[in-house]
């Protein structure tokens, strides 16, 4: 397989770590030219994951996002989810013709309100029997540290989704395959809301003991949505184990790990800050932000009941004051 890779960020470049440990020659896609230049003369990204050092013999570096889309066969889309049309729109419509597309990224193309395969379909009449996932539990600062770490590859041909994982085994990494290709994007963009969420309960001086059963409430929360989800898609056919790595793991280290970015920036919401301000202060992107704006309009449709991702949309985007939310969350844990 020739893998290229889209995007530039710190899970990008910890997916590119990962593939030119186990030797793999990849076609990379970074917009900014200095950014190129760095890597190539000093080896690491400039801007993120700077301890992650890689052998240049590795790397087709290029700013031309047609040139690596059409020199590989499997695609990681590693942009994050606000800037992905901006990225992919520059190509034409029969760019992803006999490729497979893994998606790297945990949100929801916020303008369409789509999951990166419904826009895919939409704009390049890519099928979902192509169509990849790559998800956590995984922060990439941990795998530039190589802490062992595990990662979640989901398709509906899980024979052809094994194979793509076994191109990301080594020491630092163990790989899980499922069929779920739906119910894990969900459940990936829900963890980011739920994980901002703790973020604004630790801002506001809660506990461990409250965070404990807020967690709890947002797994029940997360898997009937995701269940409610794949009835509506017709996939819920065999049974899925919401307690596995790609679900509930997930949503536990992004609520409670410092690496945490949505974490982070809630936390400066429940200190007081801004949006705005938040966002300049942290200066990566926080997937929940958006996220929250989008689950809250596709619920519209999928009419589960999810009262605390709904709180954190009100608190973000509507400005309810935080202290104000949280105290309608207290009286709706069990």
């Amino acid at each position: 397989m020739q893998f290229g890779i889209l995007g530039s960020g710190s899970w990008a470049t910890a997916l590119a770590k990962i593939l030119t440990d186990n030797n793999h020659k990849i076609n990379w896609w970074i917009r900014n030219e200095q950014a190129i230049q760095h890597l190539k003369n000093r080896h690491h990204n400039p801007q993120y994951l700077q301890a992650a050092y890689f052998d240049t013999n590795f790397l087709e570096l290029n700013s031309n996002i047609q040139k690596v889309v059409h020199d590989s066969d499997v695609i990681i889309v590693a942009v994050p989810s606000a800037y992905v049309i901006d990225a992919l729109d520059q190509l034409p419509k029969d760019a992803f013709e006999n490729k497979t597309v893994v998606s790297a990224i945990k949100g929801i193309v916020p303008s369409s309100n789509q999951l990166l395969n419904e826009y895919l379909g939409d704009r390049f009449a890519f099928e979902l029997k192509d169509y990849y996932t790559v998800l956590g539990p995984c922060h990439a600062e941990e795998v530039a540290a190589e802490k062992l770490s595990y990662l979640t590859f989901s398709g509906l041909n899980e024979e052809k989704a094994a194979a793509i994982a076994s191109h990301f085994k080594t020491d630092y990494m163990n790989t899980v395959v499922n069929h779920d290709i739906l119910g894990v994007q969900y459940a990936a963009v829900l963890k980011n809301i739920y994980a901002l969420g703790a973020g604004i309960a630790h801002g506001l001086e809660y506990g461990d003991n409250f965070l404990s059963v807020y967690i709890a409430n947002c797994a029940d929360e997360m898997t009937n949505f995701v269940k409610k989800v794949m009835i509506e898609a017709c996939l819920d056919k065999e049974p899925i184990n919401y307690s596995a790595s790609a679900y509930l793991g997930d949503l536990l280290v992004t609520c409670y790990s410092l690496y945490s970015r949505n974490r982070m920036f809630g936390n400066m919401i429940g200190k007081g800050y801004s949006v705005k301000a938040a966002q300049l202060e942290l200066n990566m992107v926080a997937e929940g932000y958006n996220a929250s704006k989008c689950i809250h309009r596709t619920n519209e449709h999928v009419a589960a009941d999810i009262p605390v991702a709904d709180t954190i949309y009100h608190i973000l985007w509507e400005q309810i004051p935080a202290e104000e939310g949280f105290k309608k969350i207290e009286r709706l844990l069990i």
